[in-house]
């Protein structure tokens, strides 16, 4: 996958610095998007004079080679780690190693993403090579606006998503009630049966994750509640699933609410504002437009018909009390975010849109679709129906 790191290599330029490098291992996204490889344990990688480099361990040299995306792939008993480790112990044997890779770069200074060991940042200092912290987060920046490859990656996770939420949303619509208890095949629905069916819906599709929310009545009143125990007739039920492509590691993000039976009026009346602070957010989408904007467009909504906001009230603990959304990609979370600092869109953000209006007394309503913002507006990477009629599909 191509990936214009332009705008790294400018800001190297103006802080003087040699090169950017990054100590981690795949866990890392920046890390991942930089050297386009998959490992882990901790590996060094080093973007300088408009290319990148890495430094990993003989057990993972030849894989390395062939799906790194750098110009370059060095062992690290290239420069005699083990001999190094022996003289000078494990840590500064390795800080030595590392040291004498940036030198063979002829990199003898760095920049470094905020979450950079300190021990490795030291270590560097104390063999000569100045390190500094590069604190814009310029390769979030970059990883924000997404390639073609990008948006198929993450519309392919959203694809395993519907059909997950397929399954969650049948098990609802089939479930008989019984002293106001959902039932499925003559047992108790749980928020736990319903997680592990969508947990293997998605293994089947190539995707995992590590949580889901399937959250009923006031638990669903906690935007992050995963829910538990059994599933009741007549509230409201929130599925957000939120799973990452085993093999391209992008995410999807989805969230539905449901009510199998028969809501109160004032549960209803909330998943209509809520629906209309979704689509109002969804229409103020386009390139140029602030995440700010949009937000607002969901408070206004919501405010209107009469619903407290972190806007109106920043104390509030009930109503709208979270951002409309936020970016998605490599990390569920991550730029841009359309919330009161939200920054101007660009084409090629992925963002998810989610106004929810919460409160223990009725339940959780929350609403979401994930969306690729285009030079014209914005493409819903989203195909599933909203209702809040659970029905079987």
């Amino acid at each position: 996958m191509t990936r214009d790191l332009s705008a790294l290599h400018s800001a190297l330029e103006a802080s003087g610095a040699d090169g950017y490098l990054v100590d981690d291992d795949a866990t890392d996204s920046d890390q991942r998007y930089l050297s386009g490889f998959d490992a882990p344990d901790a590996y060094q990688t080093l973007v300088c004079e408009g290319a990148v480099h890495l430094l990993v361990s003989g057990l993972e040299y030849g894989r390395a080679r062939k799906e790194a995306t750098a110009a370059s792939v060095s062992r690290r008993a290239d420069y005699d780690y083990q001999g190094l480790v022996a003289e000078y112990g494990p840590h500064e044997g390795a800080i030595r190693c590392l040291a004498a890779f940036l030198a063979d770069h002829g990199v003898e200074s760095v920049a470094v993403p905020r979450s950079f060991p300190t021990g490795t940042a030291d270590g560097l200092r104390e063999q000569g090579v100045a390190v500094t912290v590069e604190s814009r987060g310029v390769v979030g920046e970059i990883r924000a606006v997404k390639t073609d490859a990008e948006v198929a990656h993450v519309r392919e996770t959203q694809r395993a998503n519907e059909a997950a939420m397929a399954l969650a949303e049948s098990l609802l619509a089939e479930a008989e009630v019984v002293d106001g208890v959902l039932h499925h095949d003559g047992e108790v629905l749980t928020s736990e049966r319903v997680t592990r069916e969508i947990e293997i819906a998605l293994l089947r599709r190539g995707c995992a994750l590590d949580d889901t929310i399937v959250a009923c009545g006031a638990d669903g009143a906690d935007p992050h509640d995963r829910g538990s125990g059994p599933l009741e007739a007549d509230q409201l039920i929130v599925i957000d699933i939120f799973p990452r492509h085993k093999e391209t590691k992008y995410f999807g993000d989805m969230t539905r609410t449901f009510v199998r039976g028969t809501p109160s009026e004032e549960a209803r009346r909330r998943y209509e504002v809520t629906r209309d602070a979704f689509e109002a957010a969804l229409e103020t989408v386009r390139p140029g437009v602030t995440g700010a904007a949009v937000h607002d467009a969901a408070c206004d909504v919501i405010e209107g018909a009469g619903y407290e906001t972190l806007r109106s009230d920043p104390t509030a603990e009930t109503g709208f009390i979270h951002s409309t959304g936020h970016g998605v990609g490599l990390d569920i979370h991550e730029g841009p975010s359309l919330s009161p600092v939200g920054e101007q869109l660009r084409a090629g953000h992925v963002v998810t849109v989610e106004p929810g209006i919460y409160d223990p007394a009725v339940g959780g309503v929350r609403i979401e679709d994930l969306v690729v913002v285009t030079d014209e507006g914005y493409e819903n990477l989203t195909d599933y129906p909203i209702s809040l009629e659970p029905r079987a599909r």
